[in-house]
Parts: C-alpha cells; sequence; structure tokens
C-alpha cells in the first residue's frame, strides 16, 4: 500500500507537453481514488501553489498520500511530499519529504545548488545533515515530473521507446525510466477519454511481480493528465484512478 501511495505522488505529476506553453500553472489540483476492487484503500492528492524563494516567485507543487477505512486501521499511511522548483527551467530549489508509514517516519528537507551541483539534505528526526554531489540538471522527486510536462520529444515517442532521467531520492541518484505503449481510449467518471499508455519501470522482488508491473494513462490532450495507475502486484493489483481535479490548463477533453 505504502509503495504505491509513493508511486502515485511520483506519477500523479507525470505528463507532457509538446508544445513551448506550460502544460500547468497555479491553482491545478488532482486527487485520485486508490482502491483494491470495489474497496477504498486510500487518496492522493497533487497541487500546484506560488511561493517565494530568495525574493523570486517559484512553483510550489504538493503532494499528499493516506489511507482510509479499515485501510487506515490496519496499516496508517499520511505522507507529505513537496518541491519548490524554478518556473521558467523546472530546476528544483528545496524538497520535502515528511512520511509516516506504519510507524516508519522520516522527515528531511534538501536545499539545492544547481551550480555546484550539490544537494544539502537535513534529516531532522536523525538530527543530521549531509552534502551529496548530484548530477547535472537533476531533479527531485516531485520536480521531476513537472519538467517533463513541457519535454519536446514526448509526442514523437514510438511504441517501445521510453524517456530516462536522473532523479533524486533516498539520498542518490535514481535512473527513472518510462516506456511509452501506445494509445487507448478508456471510461473513467468524467466519460471516455483518450490516453497515452506508460509503463514505468519499477523494482521487482516483495511487491511487484516484473520490472513493468505498473501501467500509466494519461490524457491525450495538451494538460496531459495522468488518469488512471494499475500497479500488478505479488498479490492481487491495486488500481488509482483520477477522483477529482481543477485548475487544467485546458478544459478535459471528454469523447461522446
Amino acid at each position: 500500500m505504502k509503495k504505491l501511495i509513493l508511486i502515485i505522488l511520483i506519477l500523479t505529476t507525470f505528463s507532457f507537453d509538446s508544445q513551448k506553453e506550460d502544460a500547468f500553472n497555479t491553482g491545478e489540483y488532482f486527487k485520485f481514488r486508490i482502491h483494491y476492487g470495489i474497496v477504498n484503500a486510500g487518496y492522493a492528492t497533487l497541487e500546484i501553489k506560488d511561493a517565494t524563494i530568495s525574493n523570486k516567485k517559484v512553483h510550489h507543487a504538493v503532494g499528499k498520500g493516506y489511507t482510509t477505512g479499515m485501510s487506515k486501521f490496519f496499516f496508517k499511511v499520511e505522507d507529505l511530499y513537496e518541491s519548490y522548483f524554478d518556473k521558467e527551467t523546472g530546476s528544483p530549489y528545496r524538497f520535502v519529504r515528511k512520511i509516516d508509514e506504519g510507524g516508519y517516519t522520516k522527515n528531511q528537507e534538501g536545499f539545492f545548488n544547481q551550480t555546484e551541483n550539490k544537494v544539502l539534505v537535513k534529516d531532522y528526526k536523525r538530527k543530521s545533515e549531509k552534502t551529496i554531489v548530484v548530477t547535472e540538471n537533476v531533479q527531485d522527486i516531485v520536480s521531476s515530473f513537472y519538467y517533463l510536462r513541457n519535454h519536446p520529444n514526448i509526442d514523437k515517442l514510438k511504441s517501445g521507446e521510453a524517456i530516462i532521467i536522473d532523479m533524486f531520492f533516498d539520498d542518490e541518484i535514481t535512473k527513472f525510466k518510462l516506456k511509452y505503449v501506445g494509445r487507448q481510449d478508456i471510461t473513467t467518471k468524467f466519460g471516455k477519454i483518450s490516453t497515452m499508455v506508460f509503463k514505468p519501470s519499477v523494482q521487482t522482488g516483495r511487491v511487484f511481480k516484473e520490472e513493468e508491473s505498473l501501467t500509466l494513462w494519461i490524457t491525450n490532450d495538451v494538460n496531459k493528465v495522468p488518469i488512471r495507475i494499475k500497479a500488478d502486484l505479488a498479490v492481487g493489483s491495486l488500481k488509482a484512478d483520477l477522483d477529482d481535479y481543477k485548475g487544467l490548463q485546458s478544459p478535459l477533453k471528454v469523447k461522446k
């Protein structure tokens, strides 16, 4: 459950735009319902706000994930991920990771120095800090996918091709790979929607059956809204569907 919520927080921001105009703006909001069959397991939300860092206006993205109902009784999850990033370049200035997953907690904050390719990570739980050397143009877990929303090549991908980015997570650089599958019309609570289908690579083992156990559907329009995520687990599968939204740059395209 906690793995899926983390993935949703990552992937709910995965949307792209082949045009120069940004695919998102202040006020955009997504809410996802996580479910196992007809049973609600939890929700994940993502919202973008305005903020100021060093007298400069920046984007402030806030992602939250939490369990509900009986799922909360058996395994409580309350996750918070935040990112502050440049409105023009998409480069991150700061990230926040504050989580509680069944008693496993983390409380971290990171400060990027893009000039020197370093990030200062402060661990408030352990009362420690360290500086880590990173790759050029690295993104944090949330800013990564806002950065990709304006990627110029997404609509040019052919089936089987992938996009790979450097993402800073858990004090190290992760190569995030997303393979394009094709296009598909799916039925949602908002109606039938044309989507682009992707397969993010995940680590196989106790949670996921295979490297491509995740499937992501995003709207095939200017907004590239994440509509659905499905995770094939070692036992059964979980899904997350877009339950509510507001503040899109353009109206959501629904087929009749």
